[in-house]
């Protein structure tokens, strides 16, 4: 496997036409096609910039969803708005705010087209660059479980997320046979399960903290088992990112052995661009085989980190995983959430340039 030094984690912020069109195409006044027309637009420009800024990998900024995790709603039935189905997040001065879920699982999950299909074989075509595909995890799912509605279709939480791992196994043959090498797994419910407000939320939901993690570590497993040899697949954790917000705070420490220890996951983007995050130790906790891609570029803000800052953080790693097995990225994306972080488009680009300059600087060109 060769390491990737300059990562992104997927997501990047959408130019203010997409959201306009977005609006007029709900409201009937914009073609399928002119509205497509407009998606690709996106996606070039976002291209266009992650190979300015020289990042190794590129993604499609995540420009054809309005979540990170809405292509399976997207692409299935099954889903649909539910009155007072919501979630607490904290604020840059962390306050809590109780913030609607678009939707809730209200039937049966019936995929009618592959989640992520579009996403890879236009990045494909429109790029020279390596790339990468993200998904979510199949228990970051369970944030749509709504007790009283989703169980009178789903006999229990296990079988909903049966269907959930079924339909993302035969998403990631779906992506290698269209030729995808590298697959990321955004999984920020681990993060948010760190909090205890956030465990009861998940509890009140029917999930036991501990056991959702497990659970969501074995789900990838047996997807990563099924795929072929030649994918390489990646875990993304964090605590939480919508328009510069956070769900969680907490060191990993309480996660290492089951997330870092027994994923089957090759690469492993993680958190740590400010205090939220704790510090490496528990990274003595990754096993040989894997890559470390440390997040210490925050997207929340338009804050400055210096390279000499970047460079002393990755020297702090080195105490726990060599420097041959780590690499750097931001902290999360731009934009989980279609309105994206409170950061300005060149400072979006700064922030990659950054990473990449850093990345070279401290393992050269590979």
């Amino acid at each position: 496997m060769s390491v990737r030094r300059a990562e992104v984690i997927g997501s990047m912020l959408r130019p203010p036409y997409l959201h306009e069109a977005n609006e007029r195409r709900k409201a009937g006044a914009l073609s399928a096609s002119e509205f497509k027309a407009l998606e690709d637009r996106a996606v070039d420009e976002c291209i266009a910039i992650q190979e300015r800024a020289g990042v190794d990998v590129v993604t499609d900024g995540e420009m054809r969803r309005r979540i990170f995790a809405s292509q399976l709603a997207q692409a299935s039935e099954g889903f649909g708005p539910v009155q007072g189905h919501e979630v607490d997040w904290y604020d840059v001065e962390g306050k809590l705010h109780r913030v609607p879920i678009p939707y809730g699982v209200v039937g049966k999950i019936r995929r009618k087209r592959h989640l992520s299909s579009e996403e890879f074989v236009y990045l494909r075509r429109a790029t020279r660059r390596p790339t990468k595909i993200t998904l979510p995890s199949p228990t970051m799912y369970a944030y749509n479980w709504v007790p009283g509605v989703t169980d009178a279709v789903y006999s229990s939480t296990d079988s909903y997320l049966a269907d959930v791992t079924d339909i993302l196994r035969d998403e990631v043959a779906e992506l290698a046979r269209l030729g995808a090498t590298y697959i990321q797994f955004d999984a920020p419910e681990f993060g948010m399960l760190l909090n205890p407000h956030q465990q009861d939320w998940f509890a009140r939901k029917g999930f036991r903290a501990s056991l959702l993690v497990e659970q969501g570590i074995a789900m990838m497993n047996a997807i990563i088992a099924s795929g072929p040899g030649d994918v390489t697949f990646g875990l993304h954790v964090c605590r939480g990112n919508r328009e510069s917000w956070y769900m969680a705070s907490g060191s990993y420490g309480s996660l290492a052995r089951t997330v870092f220890a027994q994923t089957r996951a090759r690469v492993l983007l993680l958190e740590y661009d400010d205090e939220r995050s704790g510090d490496f130790a528990p990274l003595a906790a990754v096993p040989e085989d894997k890559v470390v891609v440390l997040g210490l570029v925050t997207t929340k803000t338009p804050r400055a980190e210096t390279p000499e800052e970047l460079r002393a953080r990755i020297r702090e790693a080195v105490h726990f995983v060599p420097l041959e097995r780590l690499a750097l990225s931001t902290q999360c994306g731009f934009a989980s959430v279609a309105k994206g972080n409170a950061i300005g488009f060149e400072t979006q680009e700064r922030k990659l340039r950054l990473v990449a300059e850093v990345a070279r600087d401290v393992w050269g060109a590979e």
